[in-house]
């Protein structure tokens, strides 16, 4: 998929991406420069969904396309701490993801590196940012990812990762509903 770019820039010289819909009726999914965004609203209070989301136990039952499972091989949820999942897909293949919390904020916010720990993929490093809004008995979900280059981007996004992360989210809200 190659995504033409826009002719605004973010920083002096940078070119950036032009906002681009990709997701479906449960879950925005839009670029908006180098950063691919994901927004959800859940029937659940704030609290809920935070704990559902942060949960080792609960995070292998919703993270990753329908079909997969997933390892949470360590998740120390603080800034400087270390996460590394491992997914494991319906091929039989073992995907790992890593990188560290910068800044944690219960329950409203985490951000933190990602990476996709396979050789050619594990030395960038992009940056999620989670944001969790109360709407009272509802929470707005919304995960940036900001991406090292518009070739970065465009790669993860090659790869089929969005369909895959809006299987992700109907999962997550399957675990949310489960209380």
């Amino acid at each position: 998929m190659t995504l033409e770019l826009a002719d605004s820039t973010t920083q002096e010289g940078a070119d950036v991406m032009a906002v681009q819909q990709l997701g479906n009726d449960r879950t925005s999914v839009y670029v908006d420069g180098l950063e691919l965004v994901f927004e959800r609203v859940f029937n659940a209070p704030r609290d809920l969904v935070w704990k559902v989301i942060n949960d080792p136990e609960r995070i292998t039952n919703w993270w990753g396309p329908h079909g997969y499972t997933t390892t949470v091989v360590e998740m120390d949820l603080r800034p400087g701490g270390r996460w590394r999942y491992i997914n494991h897909t319906t091929g039989g293949e073992d995907v790992p993801f890593k990188g560290e919390y910068l800044e944690v904020v219960p329950p409203e916010r985490i951000v933190r590196t990602f990476i996709v720990d396979v050789p050619g993929m594990d030395d960038k490093a992009g940056f999620e940012t989670m944001t969790l809004e109360d709407l009272g008995r509802q929470t707005k979900l919304v995960e940036r990812s900001r991406f090292p280059s518009i070739e970065d981007l465009e790669g993860a996004l090659a790869t089929g990762m969005i369909g895959g992360a809006l299987d992700t989210y109907d999962r997550l809200a399957d675990e949310i509903a489960r209380g």
